[in-house]
């Protein structure tokens, strides 16, 4: 999913001077990511301490005996199957702050932000924290991925301020739709694996995320580019491929729990709910969330973790309430969890960001923005007359 597909969707988006880079972003957190998740971020998401609030460090290095057993598959399995989790959430988080900002700070902050915000969250969720405690239903990261992930590129796209040609008003369009749409279209197919393997075997449960996913995204897909045919008259590419990523990301804490009609319904949320935040926060609040990671994957993550609550009922197809739990306990529940989820990355994103401003830069000089980060920083360029 992270390579290639979302790093050919964000390519896609950027203008022609910056594609080498954002390849570059995506490509370092693959590798950092995959060597942190294996020393030490893994034991801090999967370990069962006595905290509820943080795992401990017995699993360090994957130190886990061979004979080890998640449900009923290896554990060195599961454990690389979250890698790809790990992985992938900080890579959402590129498309905040694309065309300005330094390598080195990318690399640096998606290794303190991993530690300090995704690792806890995870484990409050999926391994066994307080919110595991209370019962949350999040099947495949709603809370844990697009909820973390939309809100530090919310902030961070605010720390670190507006690309200079969008405070000016000249915004490129994105050089290559083509590669969006092959991007998107990756991302799409291992949605299924990042949906349906969440339920650890191949089973009905996997079956019907798997076809709810596909469900949702086909019609976030549809709602978003009817709405910009009745707006514009064209509908775009981009368009398409943009509101299939707001119906899955909406889909996915859900995907587990809920049945045919909650996909319909959580895909058409997404792909409307989503449409009009992209408005909101980058034409009205002109905030710079370049490629929209907060109004797409942060409002989708967040509606889908809470209508899950209602959706995953069995008069919806769903698979039933908790026993002993109304519609409201379960409400409160998801509610309660976006809450906490959501302070706390908004807190630590900022730390983490202001303390790495104290020994850097964040941002790339004005020179090397309008010269492009392909030449300035990495001395390539995607595409040679």
């Amino acid at each position: 999913m992270t390579l290639p597909g979302l790093a050919l969707f964000y390519a896609g988006l950027v203008q022609s001077k910056n594609v080498v880079s954002v390849l570059c972003q995506h490509f370092g957190i693959a590798c950092l990511m995959s060597i942190i998740w294996v020393i030490f971020g893994y034991s801090l998401a999967f370990s069962q301490g006595e905290s509820s609030l943080i795992g401990n460090f017995e699993k360090l290095f994957l130190n886990i005996p061979s004979d080890s057993l998640v449900g009923t598959i290896p554990e060195d399995l599961f454990a690389m199957f979250q890698m790809t989790f790990c992985i992938i959430t900080p890579a959402l988080v590129i498309g905040a702050y694309v065309e300005r900002i330094k390598f080195s700070v990318i690399l640096s902050f998606s290794l303190l932000w991993l530690a300090v915000v995704y690792c806890p969250v995870a484990y409050w969720v999926w391994g066994g924290g307080f919110l595991a405690q209370m019962g949350i239903k999040d099947f495949a990261g709603g809370l844990v991925v697009h909820t973390t992930a939309g809100l530090a590129a919310l902030i961070i796209a605010l720390v670190l301020g507006k690309r200079r040609n969008f405070e000016k008003n000249t915004v490129s369009p994105p050089h290559s739709p083509v590669l969006t749409m092959i991007g998107a279209s990756m991302l799409w197919v291992g949605w299924f694996g990042f949906n349906g393997g969440s339920a650890l075997a191949a089973d009905a449960t996997a079956s019907k995320a798997i076809l709810v996913t596909h469900i949702a995204a086909s019609v976030g897909a549809f709602s978003w580019i009817v709405i910009e045919w009745l707006r514009f008259g064209k509908p775009s590419l981009v368009g398409m491929a943009t509101g299939m990523v707001a119906g899955l990301a909406t889909i996915t804490p859900a995907s587990g729990f809920v049945g045919v009609q909650g996909g319909l319904i959580l895909g058409l949320l997404g792909g409307v709910l989503c449409y009009l935040a992209v408005d909101i926060i980058r034409i009205k609040m002109k905030i710079d969330d370049s490629l929209d990671v907060f109004a797409v994957h942060g409002i989708g993550g967040m509606i889908g973790t809470v209508l899950c609550a209602s959706l995953m009922q069995s008069q919806l197809g769903g698979v039933g309430l908790d026993e002993g739990n109304s519609v409201m306990d379960h409400l409160k529940i998801q509610g309660y969890g976006v809450f906490v989820t959501g302070l706390w990355t908004i807190v630590m994103t900022f730390l983490i960001l202001k303390t790495i401003s104290m020994f850097s830069d964040l941002r790339v000089t004005e020179d090397e923005e309008l010269e492009g980060l392909d030449t300035s920083l990495h001395g390539e360029s995607g595409y040679n007359n």
